[in-house]
Order: structure tokens, then sequence, then C-alpha cells
């Protein structure tokens, strides 16, 4: 699209006028912009500032093509994105630019109602840069941002990459004596039932056990297909973690508190979604055990049509509101000897069952929720 002007005797004068005063013009606005001596080129942006010039100039005494507006505009926003100038710095100084421009223009001799259309059309020009050159540092920004996240996050594979061949090599050789000893407590508690501390030994040995298969888990998290889907009451797979952590819920003075459906069911696989609650759980155990006042986890749940939402919350200390936006990133963790794999490993596995895993924390509670779609049978008997 070519914008046509007038060509009288007025509008070639200022042409005129604007071409002799080029330099002080340019010399004017470089000394108010904003520039950052390690970053900014001061040549390239007067030779940048002298094209705009000459396209403003051009387009009062001949035509200008948008294009060749928009080509300019798209040199400039790369320069400034691989400047790494902020976006508002950029456009204040293209508005100085426009602002210095039109001050020029009313010390012509040009009568105001000659001058009228032209500083329309200097405008409409310096919009329409702005425009071009705005869309394109964004779009330019975009790109990078991406590039940005498509490293980190093809870091955080080549992280978890390393993880699965450590797993793999230890957690076999881990797995076998471990195995071995938790038998052999088994025949211990047959011969002798009435040997103090076996009970104790054998919690600790499946805690370890469980640590172990989250490290197997992290490194075969891609492995769908050794899931072994069945039908799971929410209500039994929870109290199955319950019991399993009672001795710590006792000795660590903890209040439990539950409300849970007894008939709604998923469809799932059962030792993966185990281990998802046993965390949140285990973790929950944890953070109250900071607290000096009465420690509370409570456990709920609510069916909404067709899905199961369960809330794990404790009223131990707050995460705060950074730390919860990167609470399920891989190796990012809040405890001192933490991991960082636990919620990421959780959150893969909801994912994989088709549901969704959130974490809400202020002064009073810090709240688990997951959500899991419901069996359509269990809608119909319903």
């Amino acid at each position: 699209m070519e914008t046509k002007v007038q060509t009288d005797h007025g509008w070639n004068k200022l042409g005129q006028f604007l071409q002799m005063n080029e330099q002080a013009f340019l010399d004017l606005w470089v000394e108010q912009i904003i520039v950052h001596s390690k970053n900014d080129n001061i040549e390239l942006i007067r030779k940048n500032g002298s094209l705009m010039f000459e396209l403003i100039t051009n387009s009062i005494v001949n035509k200008l093509s948008e294009n060749d507006l928009k080509t300019l505009a798209h040199k400039v926003a790369k320069e400034r994105v691989e400047a790494n100038i902020n976006f508002g710095e950029f456009v204040y100084n293209i508005n100085l630019g426009r602002s210095i421009l039109i001050k020029s223009v009313t010390t012509s001799e040009i009568t105001m109602e000659e001058l009228r259309p032209i500083i329309d059309l200097i405008n409409r020009q310096f919009d329409l840069f702005c425009y071009f050159s705005g869309s394109r540092y964004t779009e330019l920004k975009d790109i990078k941002l991406q590039e940005k996240n498509l490293f980190i996050s093809q870091t955080h594979k080549d992280r978890l990459a390393i993880l699965g061949q450590m797993s793999s090599s230890f957690v076999h050789e881990f797995r076998n004596p471990l195995t071995s000893v938790m038998g052999f407590i088994k025949l211990l508690k047959n011969e002798y039932p009435k040997l103090p501390y076996l009970d104790i030994i054998t919690k600790e040995l499946e805690q370890l056990k469980f640590r172990i298969t989250q490290f197997l888990h992290t490194s075969k998290m891609n492995t769908v297909n050794e899931s072994k889907n069945e039908e799971i009451t929410i209500k039994y797979i929870l109290e199955e973690v319950i019991d399993f952590l009672y001795p710590s819920i006792v000795s660590s003075n903890i209040q439990v508190n539950s409300n849970i459906d007894a008939n709604t069911r998923v469809t799932g696989d059962r030792n993966e979604l185990k281990q998802v609650f046993l965390n949140l759980l285990m973790n929950a155990v944890d953070a109250v055990s900071e607290e000096d006042q009465v420690r509370k986890i409570s456990i709920c749940t609510k069916v909404d049509h067709d899905e199961i939402t369960v809330m794990i919350s404790n009223n131990g200390p707050a995460i705060n509101s950074d730390e919860v936006k990167f609470i399920f990133e891989p190796f990012y963790t809040t405890k001192k000897l933490g991991t960082g794999i636990g919620l990421f490993v959780c959150k893969n596995i909801i994912e994989k069952h088709n549901g969704k895993i959130n974490c809400s924390s202020n002064e009073d509670l810090t709240v688990f929720q997951i959500t899991l779609p419901i069996n359509k049978m269990d809608e119909k008997e319903v």
C-alpha cells in the first residue's frame, strides 16, 4: 500500500527545510534519547534515526510505501531485542523523535493551515512505525522466551536422563538386599511374634523401598505400558496410606481428620496412585512436625459430575507464592534434604491418569488438590 501526498509549494518547501536541518535534528535527538553504554551502538542508533528522518521527509515531498516503513521498523526492533533494551525505553526514543520533529516543523515558515495535514501525516507515519516495530519486538521477544524455555526443558530432560541412568544402576543393587532383609524380617515375625521393634523396622524398610521406587519411577517416566490399570475405590487406597503412616502420625502427635466418599471409583494403576497419596501425606507429616501448635492434617473428597477432587491439607508452615509456582518442577525442593523429585513424580502420575494437581498455601493451610476422572459406571450407579 502506498500513501500519496500533496506536492504543492508549501509541502516541497517543508521538505527542503527538513533536509537542510537533518543533522541538527539528529544531534538534538541523540542528546536526549535513553542509551546504555554497554549494550547500545550509538552510531547505529543515529543511522537508524537518519533513515527514519529520510522516510518521513520522502512521505512529505513524494510518496512512502508502508513496506519501506515496515522493513526499517523490523530492522530496528531486531537490533533492540539483540541489545536487550527495555521496550518502554524503545518506545520512548521513537516518540521523542516524533516530538522533536513536529516541534522543528512548527518553526518553519509554512502557514499553520498547510502544517496541519503535514503534522497529521507525520503522526500517522510514526504511529505505523511504532506498531510495526512494537509488534516485531514482541514477536522476537516471544521467540527468545520460547527458545529459553526449550533450553531449560531440554536441560531438565538431560538431568532426568542422567538420573535415570544412575537409578537403573543402583536401584537393582539396593532392591535385592532390601528384599532379602524384608523377607528375613517376616520370618522373624513368624518365629518370634513377640520380638519388639520388628513392626518399626518393617515400616522403615517399606518407606526406604518407597523412596527407591520414586527414583525408579522417575527413570521410567515415559513407560506408560508398564502401568496396570484397574478399578480403584479412592477411600480404600487413602485408608491404606493412612494405616501405613500411622506410626509416624502417632509419634508426631498429629490429628488426622478425614471425610472421604465411600463409593467413588477411578481407573488407574493402584501402586502409582498410592505412591502419589503416600508422598503428599508424608510431606504433610513432615510439614506439621515443624509446628509447636496443634498439628492437623485433613483429607477430604468432593464429587462433582464426572470427577472427584481429593484435598490433602495441613497447618504446617506456609509455602511462599514464588515457591508454589515451581513446586512441581524436577529437582526443585523446599526441604533441606529433599531430592526435588517427589512432587514432580506425583504430577506426572496424575497427568498420566488424565487428572490435575495443584497447590495453594497461606498462613493457615497448605492444600494439595488432586482431580481425577470418575468411572462412567459410577455415574450410572448413582
